[in-house]
């Protein structure tokens, strides 16, 4: 039994809110915990869940019909991940960034990924930048084609893991995508996947697999901290203190 489940009586009905959860034979692949963290994400994810939003630790146990510990757990997971705050009179929200602190987090982001990169370069083999390649002119077929924008995602997603996979300090791996990726992927991903036409995502990718592969440190460095830089001036235009929409 999961710690903070009442049994196995209901775990059907948790499980059937959550995709991928039950593994063959029924064999579970999550704790509670790490369900109810993904069930967030999903409604944040699907504007159900919006910057501000109150996080009610009792309904959400109530809606999932577990008890409210690992729901309680789940939301300090979250909270680590910068995507809920806890505010004085108000509770548990879903974080709402301002214009500044959007810029902040993406500077930071970028300065920090430049440098982990720039010295992981001496590790990346012949596998890892044929994939980055490979990822990039997909990204351009994409553009070429027309396909919907939201199918750079998954593109992005493995470009940028690939830069991380030769990056041997879990603690910078952690700070680099606790910097921004909460926003870019959650917050406001609505916005993100629309910042920039398929064009400029293939294109500001390239920039940045052509300094990896030229082995440059500061050329590599000065390619990702753009490529922040300039995420965080367009996303920054969806701070709460800006945005009515």
């Amino acid at each position: 039994m999961h710690a903070g489940s009442s049994g196995n009586a209901r775990a059907p009905f948790i499980f059937s809110l959550l995709k991928g959860t039950i593994a063959l034979s029924g064999i579970v692949k999550q704790t509670y915990s790490e369900q109810v963290v993904e069930y967030i994400k999903d409604r944040i994810l699907k504007g159900e869940l919006s910057p501000g939003d109150p996080v009610k630790e009792a309904l959400i146990a109530q809606k999932l019909a577990i008890s409210r510990a690992p729901v309680r757990e789940a939301l300090q997971i979250l909270a680590r991940e910068g995507l809920i705050v806890y505010e004085p009179q108000k509770g548990k929200r879903i974080t709402a960034l301002t214009a500044k602190e959007i810029r902040d987090s993406y500077f930071t982001g970028g300065v920090l990924e430049a440098a982990a990169v720039a010295a992981a370069l001496p590790l990346y083999t012949a596998q890892d930048i044929d994939l980055m390649h490979r990822t990039v002119n997909r990204m351009k077929e994409v553009a070429d084609t027309g396909a919907p924008l939201d199918s750079m995602t998954g593109l992005d997603n493995i470009f940028h893991e690939t830069l991380f996979s030769r990056v041997d300090n879990p603690l910078l791996v952690e700070l680099c995508r606790r910097s921004c990726q909460g926003i870019s992927k959650f917050l406001l991903y609505r916005h993100w996947i629309k910042l920039f036409s398929a064009q400029e995502v293939y294109l500001r990718h390239k920039a940045v697999f052509d300094a990896v592969a030229s082995g440059d440190p500061a050329l590599t460095e000065k390619a990702i901290r753009h490529h922040y830089t300039e995420s965080g001036e367009r996303m920054s235009n969806y701070g709460v203190d800006v945005f009515d929409g």
